[in-house]
């Protein structure tokens, strides 16, 4: 298979080449066959159109951090093929590619249906957790649990070559790439922006999902105006693998209803790869030497909230359990200081672009060694895995500071980050 461009992403097409294309796009961990069973129904009336996550499916490991990036480069991949206008079917990281289609792109939808997907997928820590034991462990720990994640115990106990293949699929993953998509699965929240989804959507959901279960996909239909719910009975989070035959059924309903008009979006909607020239004569004249009135003074731009900036940037780095009780803890006393730290320290020292994060996290860990603040030490030992330091890394900065702040403070130092390794890491039995 060719390398793929950095900026698209492997596909593949079943199906005539004149029919309508419907986008399944993949969960995160899974490639475009979790979608097999789907395909031979499907193609009778649709050409179906899957793509590979970046790593995932063998696909060149360009790693996307966003939710915004991964649907850029699918559209840039339409765009190379001249497909202007689709359906999509996503399932999980897939359905949250397709609510952002709906949110930036809605002239390109015809129809929209979001398997497994909420518009928040936990906590922020947990995926940024999830990064930091794939970049400490790889991805076996990962594989290893991926079936009671995604299956019924009785469906995993009665198929175990899909079992097997599910854990293969997650093993053969490029880590880099999955940990990507674990900080884009962190930043996505679209909760204040699903009364904007304006395209045909259905919810489709397994009844025993417990990773975005039914709680979820109720969030979703009574935000997305219009929304269908479809609860499929004995299925857990990979729907459309554990009960292929009810989901194939569901999404050729919704999608062959859905499209027999084109949805008013408040936009010209356009056939699939039409070009409309516009003729020349109906482009307006333009002024030759018009003298424009004079420019009012220009207002200086406003500068950006650095308490918001400082307040995002915080809780990336050191998580939203962590800042939300420093917060709580806060009263009239230590508010103003609270404020202090979050405007100057992370709002501006950490947002400079001088540096990178996982340099910042090195220069910390050494500042703090040197001052003996041990506290503060374990929490920057929990922010450097998160912003992509190994335990050797750490390692090698601890060894570091012994040399230049001191063997005693080195080995205080040692015993906390090492507390802190082994709880960050050890992977949940």
């Amino acid at each position: 298979m060719s390398e793929t461009p950095p900026n698209t992403l492997q596909y593949r097409f079943d199906g005539p080449e004149d029919a309508p294309v419907l986008i399944l796009g993949p969960s995160l961990g899974t490639t475009w066959h979790m979608w097999d069973r789907q395909v031979p129904e499907l193609t009778g009336q649709w050409r179906v159109f899957r793509f590979d996550l970046p790593g995932h499916g063998g696909a060149a490991a360009h790693p996307a951090g966003s939710v915004a990036e991964l649907s850029t480069r699918l559209l840039a991949t339409l765009d190379s093929l001249g497909v202007q206008r689709f359906g999509y079917a996503g399932c999980a990281l897939g359905g949250a590619i397709g609510v952002e289609l709906a949110l930036r792109h809605p002239e390109r939808l015809a129809s929209l249906a979001l398997v497994a997907t909420s518009p928040r997928f936990g906590t922020a820590d947990e995926f940024r957790q999830r990064g930091v034991i794939v970049r400490t462990n790889g991805l076996d720990p990962i594989a290893r649990t991926a079936p009671e994640r995604w299956f019924t115990g009785g469906f995993a106990a009665a198929q175990p070559a899909i079992t097997e293949w599910a854990v293969q699929m997650v093993r053969t993953t490029d880590p880099g790439c999955y940990i990507a998509a674990c900080e884009a699965l962190a930043a996505f929240d679209v909760r204040s922006e699903l009364g904007r989804v304006g395209v045909p959507t259905m919810v489709l959901v397994g009844s025993d999902d417990q990773v975005t279960g039914p709680a979820e996909a109720r969030t979703l239909v009574a935000g997305i105006p219009d929304a269908r719910l479809a609860v499929v009975p004995g299925a857990s989070h990979l729907v459309p693998v554990e009960q292929p035959a009810a989901v194939t059924d569901l999404l050729a309903q919704h999608f062959s209803t859905a499209w027999q008009q084109p949805y008013d979006t408040g936009q010209t909607v356009l056939p699939a790869a039409a070009i409309v020239p516009v003729p020349a004569a109906a482009l307006a004249p333009v002024p030759v030497a018009e003298i424009a009135p004079a420019a009012a003074p220009a207002q200086p731009a406003a500068l950006p909230d650095r308490y918001e900036t400082g307040l995002k940037i915080r809780r990336e780095v050191l998580g939203d359990a962590h800042v939300d009780e420093e917060l709580a803890r806060s009263d009239g006393f230590s508010g103003d200081f609270q404020q202090f730290v979050t405007r100057y320290a992370w709002g501006e020292i950490w947002d400079r672009p001088g540096l990178d994060r996982r340099t910042r996290s090195c220069v910390t860990l050494t500042a703090l060694v040197a001052g003996g603040h041990l506290e503060q030490l374990a929490v920057h030992t929990r922010a450097a895995l998160r912003n992509g330091l190994t335990p050797d890394e750490i390692k090698e900065v601890l060894l570091q500071t012994a040399v230049y702040c001191g063997a005693p403070a080195a080995h205080s130092a040692f015993r906390v980050a090492r507390q802190v390794i082994q709880e960050e890491t050890t992977p949940a039995e």
